[in-house]
């Protein structure tokens, strides 16, 4: 007995021990992995996308016959309506937002100063600004209401103005003591809990819109084959519009303008597009996101590309104006296209741009836990923390492809507008998942489809193609009636 309870106290000890060294090693020396998820770098902090604030709709607790009932009740007698000395000046259409109570219970509280007092349940409110019809955002770390500090375009930032909050005195503490000496010293950190209300809803906007200066396929001059080698020369050699014309003269004979070459490239593109980008490509639980610039007319534009990092397809992309969280939205959306649900090791590689935790974030809020995910960001060029190490060769994958892409970008020198960025993209995205040879596949297509490994030669593919993109817009008419 005694060796039992001596070797009872020993075990206590030595776990009273490796608590004591636990505690030790989380408050002196943190591990890579939680200094950089707690990065409090003024360099990073701005950039922290904060979880969700509550919301609370206002509601009807109580109905405002149950509460003269519980009156008389209680009281033994009734309440009864307010007796007036002058006529009431109250709309007879006006009732208390709380309650539901009408007219004859509601009377002025402060004279000719417009507000309205319930005397059923004690309610006080302004016919003409009522807070009981809004939402109304909480901070989630105190509770307190949110204050809406700035109007853009898009949207609206609120902001918990709480000097006693416990977020801004936890981020308080991470600010450097020189910082905390000069006047704009804290404008360099993140202090303050922040939210951003979108006013546009980018989960309604349609992503198989197809425009309605879409040309048909009737040939007066030249064939569908005409129209093939076109497409073969212009996207799959990389050979600009005018060299596209040229080659075709001087190999083939065929006398053809690069505005024919154009006209043709565009009308592919608006029957293709449907059938790429509504392809079931099998898409796995790793994806990879970024965005590069383009040149439109000479002014910088935007290419949001995600590919699935597993067998290298690209499930979405957007060309846009700007770098905002809305053309990120709509490019997760078209990457998620095929999910009902994500799976449960989903991981999505990005960088440490904003724009991708706030459109994670508008995920959450429309569907839930179905589609919650974090962003794993790899930031900078060099591996300074674990996950960056970890993670480098997956957002690596996709430098790679914007590479690829740049390669046949350049021989355009930029694009006359966005109309034709969007279908030179398309048609591109669709030779580069369909069509060209991969190393890392062993110089095969990464999605093969029965209707093309039949087609002898390039040209016969993109005829094919086209035939496919006709389908799907069928399909997709038939789906919008049924």
């Amino acid at each position: 007995m005694d060796i039992i309870q001596y070797l009872l106290d020993l075990i206590q000890k030595l776990y009273q021990q490796n608590r004591w060294l636990l505690a030790f090693i989380c408050k002196y020396i943190p591990l890579k992995q939680w200094a950089f998820d707690d990065s409090h770098s003024p360099k990073y902090q701005k950039f922290k996308t904060d979880e969700l604030p509550k919301i609370v709709y206002p509601h009807q607790e109580w109905d405002w016959q149950d509460l003269i009932s519980c009156y008389k009740k209680h009281y033994g007698k009734e309440l009864r309506p307010i007796s007036r000395r002058k006529a009431c000046d109250i709309p007879e259409d006006c009732s208390c937002p709380a309650c539901g109570a009408p007219q004859p219970y509601l009377y002025h509280n402060n004279g000719k100063g417009g507000q309205l007092c319930c005397s059923v349940c004690s309610t006080k409110f302004s016919p003409y600004e009522n807070r009981f019809t809004n939402m109304n955002f909480k901070c989630p770390y105190c509770g307190r209401s949110l204050v809406c500090v700035k109007d853009r375009k898009h949207f609206h930032i609120w902001k918990c103005v709480n000097l006693k909050c416990s977020y801004y005195l936890h981020n308080l503490k991470n600010v450097d003591k020189k910082h905390l000496d000069d006047p704009a010293g804290k404008t360099m950190y993140k202090l303050h809990y922040l939210y951003r209300e979108f006013t546009l809803d980018y989960f309604k906007m349609d992503l198989d819109s197809l425009p309605e200066n879409a040309s048909s396929l009737k040939f007066t001059k030249y064939n569908s084959y005409i129209m093939s080698l076109c497409l073969t020369f212009h996207v799959n050699l990389q050979l600009s519009l005018r060299k596209t014309a040229q080659a075709l003269k001087d190999l083939y004979g065929i006398d053809i303008s690069h505005q024919q070459v154009a006209n043709y490239a565009r009308t592919a593109a608006i029957v293709i597009k449907p059938f790429t980008d509504n392809y079931d490509y099998h898409a796995s639980s790793q994806m990879a996101a970024d965005e590069t610039y383009i040149k439109v007319r000479g002014v910088k534009g935007y290419l949001w590309i995600i590919m699935d990092v597993v067998s290298r397809s690209i499930l979405g992309y957007r060309v846009s104006k700007n770098r905002d969280v809305g053309p990120c939205i709509q490019t997760m959306r078209a990457a998620f296209r095929h999910f009902k649900e994500l799976p449960e090791d989903f991981r999505f590689i990005a960088d440490g741009y904003s724009a991708y935790p706030l459109a994670a974030q508008q995920f959450l809020h429309e569907f839930g836990d179905k589609f919650k995910f974090l962003i794993t960001q790899v930031i900078g060029l060099t591996n300074d923390d674990a996950v960056s190490a970890k993670w480098r060769p997956y957002k690596e994958k996709i430098e790679r492809l914007n590479r690829t892409f740049k390669s046949t970008y350049r021989v355009s020198c930029g694009y006359d507008n966005y109309e034709g960025a969007n279908y030179n993209v398309a048609l591109w995205v669709t030779y580069y998942n369909f069509l060209r040879p991969h190393k890392t596949n062993n110089w095969k297509v990464i999605n093969s489809i029965p209707e093309l490994s039949n087609c002898e030669n390039m040209p016969a593919k993109w005829q094919m193609l086209m035939y496919l993109g006709q389908r799907t817009i069928l399909q997709l008419k038939q789906n919008a009636c049924s």
